[in-house]
């Protein structure tokens, strides 16, 4: 008795069950054949559009007629259309992806080598690229042909700190946030770029400024990259970016064009409260109705501004882009230059009254975890290295005493008339909201354990939380998991039901507003 398959197309399920013979079936098609390997007169699986002969099609079995190799780019292979049955034959037909003819496999698998050693040709490892033991890593060559490999530069570029990910995200504020960063008070200092980032002051590892288009400026580092920028401390020249060739591999390289308004300079162009103008620039009417920008001063920039941190990456406040103008720079190429006022209540952090405040805030270079554990242990090994290479004359070293800590007076955070009213009447939230009320002496939430605060702990919720609301548990409720049909409190597990009425905490909702400005826009 002959053995027959039934077979069921998933794409036309409308064709039902058909059923075939052995003789019908055969292996998958997976050997690609060049245009070097066919020959006229071979049988060969190809992709064609009976219909529309230039669209691709359905797969038939052909049979090659003539091979034209016009060019050395441009070749041209007409077939039969074999249809199966006797006489059902296409001729003339002109196929359209000359790179997707696949060779007919017969039935029955080939035979395996009778070494034992044998491994499939596409699965077999190159044992030129296998490291044994003891041997060092060989480079590939990729890898020997980039510029990096070659490279003569002795730039310092940071330890690979501007390279580095993220560990954590900003989700207090939107990335499309204008305005300071609640928790993030003018004098706030990271040692490197990626820190600045995860607190979402700005966003990007590397670029100068953050924001878009069509839309505008969110934040801004003013790092000194031109010599004729100019810096007064609450006022300052920017440039804009672009005009470098940063082809091979190239983190800065010489001006070789002119720059544009355009990405990022058109972004910061919107910020200016005048109509944009690409050609000539544009003054603002009322530069303090612009949008704000937060600025972050490095401390590259030392070398052109006395006002520049002397470490790390210093946040500075807000300011408001005066105007902006095209001009031709020292590198002789065109450049759009921004005239940046403050606009800030919080004093600068090199005056006096910022000065002071930040000794009251306890504000101090912010490390990434670990970091200084690892310099200590460096500098110790290298200290032992001397020590032992040394003359063990001169003054004894001994190890430094541990000095404690000094207490500093901390600014207590204020709350508002209107902030103490709205937790007055959050009568489902007391609790919570007297155990935060015992911690605003400690100071502002950037200098408080995450789990010590309220407010830390709704900026937790923020993740998942969009409008709160109450239910019987008085858990708040996350509408997210309700469109994911998750009918149930993620904290008790108390089963609400699919047709739950929730009702909105339109108290929470503007207390929330307030500790973290732009909770409800972008989510």
């Amino acid at each position: 008795m002959p053995t027959t398959f039934a077979s069921v197309s998933r794409s036309y399920p409308e064709n039902g069950v058909v059923e075939m013979s052995a003789g019908d079936v055969r292996p998958r098609a997976r050997t690609l054949l060049c245009f070097d390997q066919l020959q006229v007169g071979d049988l060969v699986m190809v992709n064609y559009n009976l219909e529309n002969p230039e669209e691709r099609g359905f797969w038939y079995d052909a049979e090659i007629s003539t091979l034209n190799a016009v060019s050395r780019t441009n070749k041209e292979i007409r077939v039969k259309i074999l249809l199966g049955g006797l006489g059902d034959v296409i001729g003339d037909c002109k196929l359209q992806f000359l790179d997707e003819i696949y060779r007919i496999e017969k039935p029955g698998a080939p035979a395996l080598s009778a070494d034992e050693d044998w491994y499939c040709p596409t699965c077999k490892n190159d044992s030129s690229e296998v490291v044994k033991a003891g041997e060092k890593l060989r480079t590939s060559k990729k890898k020997s042909k980039m510029p990096s490999a070659t490279t003569e530069s002795q730039r310092d570029w940071g330890k690979g700190m501007a390279c580095v990910g993220r560990t954590k995200e900003c989700t207090i504020v939107p990335s499309n946030h204008y305005g300071p960063v609640p928790g993030v008070p003018v004098g706030t200092t990271w040692k490197f770029r990626v820190q600045v980032s995860e607190a979402g002051v700005h966003r990007p590892h590397v670029g100068g400024i953050h924001g878009r288009s069509n839309d505008g400026s969110y934040s801004l580092v003013l790092a000194g990259g031109f010599e004729d920028e100019v810096d007064r401390g609450d006022e300052f020249t920017y440039t804009g970016s672009g005009g470098r060739d940063l082809s091979g591999n190239k983190r800065i390289g010489e001006h070789s064009f002119d720059q544009t308004l355009t990405h990022m300079n058109r972004a910061l162009a919107l910020n200016c409260d005048a109509p944009l103008n690409d050609k000539d620039g544009a003054e603002s009417r009322n530069w303090r109705a612009g949008k704000p920008v937060r600025v972050i001063r490095s401390s590259k920039g030392r070398r052109i501004s006395k006002y520049a941190p002397e470490e790390g990456n210093r946040y500075d406040g807000i300011y408001k882009v005066v105007k902006y103008w095209p001009e031709i720079g020292k590198c002789g190429f065109l450049v759009w230059r921004y005239l940046l006022r403050r606009d800030d209540l919080e004093p600068a952090p090199w005056t006096t009254e910022g000065i002071e405040r930040s000794k009251k805030l306890g504000l101090k270079v912010q490390y990434p975890p670990g970091y200084l554990e690892a310099m200590a242990n460096k500098t110790k090994r290298e200290a032992t290295v001397r020590a032992v290479g040394g003359s063990t004359r001169g003054r004894k070293r001994g190890r430094p005493r541990a000095t404690r800590p000094s207490k500093r007076e901390v600014e207590s955070f204020v709350l508002s008339e209107q902030q103490r009213n709205l937790i007055q009447e959050d009568e489902p939230n007391r609790k919570l909201w007297d155990e935060a009320l015992s911690f605003l002496s400690e100071g502002p939430v950037h200098t408080k354990p995450i789990d010590k605060s309220l407010f830390t702990l709704v900026a937790k919720m923020i993740r998942t939380l969009v409008f709160p609301a109450l239910k019987k548990c008085l858990h708040a409720c996350l509408q997210r998991s309700f469109r994911a049909e998750v009918f149930s409190c993620p904290a008790c597990r108390h089963d609400l039901g699919k047709d739950y009425a929730m009702s909105l905490n339109k108290t929470l909702q503007l207390l929330l507003d307030q500790f973290f400005p732009g909770y409800s826009k972008g989510r």
